[in-house]
């Protein structure tokens, strides 16, 4: 078995961003070279896909990873930090080395199984499309048969080291993620009255956003509106022509997200009416709820309980308002996504979150995540076969 923490810290280190990650991939490809496996590598990207055979022919199931890291400079007090300012600040270095120990540890026991194994590790979840560019590419296709199932995981750097947690319907929410361009007009700040201010009414527009959220959103129903942020100006004595917002919305469900946007640009636009200001909108991102089904669902928590005890999972009550495109792989399968904690430290107690600087994740959860994506995608295998009448 190959070292997954060790795995994990190399990654750690050398976070690339979006669609086209070189040297992660050729970290993860270097991983699994020892095992001769059969891998499907994209031209357009830098994802992989990866083909664990079974003692006889039969299905396939999916699992996913995904690679990339964010745009963000690590303040975590680590001896692998990064120091090209990105960072794995969701976690995705610890998928990434779970699901090379899971195809480790399903090559050791391929003859428990008939079908295949598809180890997907996808490029570009933050926003990037990478989930989209491999379906189109014909990733669900690589063993020529539509996998049954496919299967995720998510790190929480917040929830307690080692809980496994997922439910029946939407894990994680829609998100709509969108820029508003307040357009006025430019001048001096000594005359604001000759000029129509950006800056000022955005205020206004963020405020009212906020309030409607706080009036709108129950906690069984979450609405979170974000405004992650605004540019305008070069200088303190010159009013700008316009102001750029750049907000995510999240919610349960695509309809509830897309009514909670709708309203949003009519409260913004009226705002900017009445000020004599005009306000654009454009979607940049839209993403819809990663949403598990009866059977996948069922399957983690008894996966999960089985394997680590019944105090190692818990239902998630509401959907994790953090969203993700894995939510494309299952619209076209079918099967589960599963989150686990990977606090480090008291998770009772307030911790930074996954996105923060400051992030800290428990790599020792990832020897345990490899070992549940691999028994859950051999349990999945011999389901089918049980199903079907294969032995082998």
């Amino acid at each position: 078995m190959i070292d997954l923490i060790a795995l994990r810290r190399r990654l750690h280190q050398r976070p690339e961003l979006a669609l086209h990650l070189p040297e992660t991939r050729r970290l993860v490809l270097e991983s699994l070279a020892p095992l001769g496996l059969r891998v499907v590598t994209s031209e357009k990207c830098s994802s992989l896909a990866v083909v664990v055979s079974g003692a006889a022919e039969g299905p396939t199931v999916l699992l996913r990873a995904d690679m990339d890291g964010l745009p963000v400079a690590e303040r975590a007090d680590l001896g692998y930090a990064s120091s090209n300012g990105n960072m794995h600040a969701c976690g995705h270095d610890l998928h990434m080395a779970a699901l090379a120990g899971a195809v480790h540890e399903l090559y050791r026991r391929r003859d428990e199984f008939a079908g295949d194994v598809l180890a997907v590790f996808q490029p570009g979840e933050e926003g990037a499309g990478g989930a989209a560019l491999m379906i189109a590419e014909g990733v669900l296709r690589t063993t020529g048969r539509l996998p049954v199932a496919s299967y995720g995981v998510h790190v929480l750097s917040f929830a307690e080291s080692g809980i496994f947690y997922c439910r029946e319907g939407a894990v994680m929410g829609a998100t709509i993620i969108f820029d508003l361009e307040i357009v006025g007009r430019g001048g001096h700040a000594a005359r604001p009255h000759t000029a129509l201010d950006p800056i000022s009414i955005s205020a206004l527009v963020v405020q009212a956003v906020q309030t409607y959220v706080a009036q709108n959103s129950s906690p069984a129903d979450p609405v979170v509106v974000t405004v992650g942020s605004m540019v305008a100006g070069t200088a303190a004595n010159v009013i700008p022509s316009s102001a750029l917002l750049k907000v995510s919305l999240r919610a349960a469900s695509t309809e509830r997200a897309q009514t909670a946007y709708e309203k949003i640009i009519e409260i913004g636009s009226a705002i900017c009416c009445a000020y004599g200001l005009r306000m654009d909108s454009e979607i940049q991102v839209r993403v819809g709820p990663t949403v598990s089904d009866r059977a996948g669902a069922e399957l983690v928590r008894r996966t999960a309980t089985e394997l680590y005890g019944a105090a190692s999972y818990e239902d998630l009550v509401v959907p994790e308002m953090i969203s993700e495109d894995f939510s494309l792989f299952l619209s076209e399968t079918g099967g589960a996504f599963a989150l686990v904690g990977a606090a480090v430290g008291d998770a009772s107690q307030p911790l930074a979150a996954n996105h923060s600087p400051e992030a800290l994740f428990d790599d020792a959860v990832v020897d345990k995540i490899a070992s549940f994506l691999a028994e859950l995608a051999i349990r999945r295998l011999q389901n089918v076969s049980a199903t079907n009448g294969v032995t082998g």
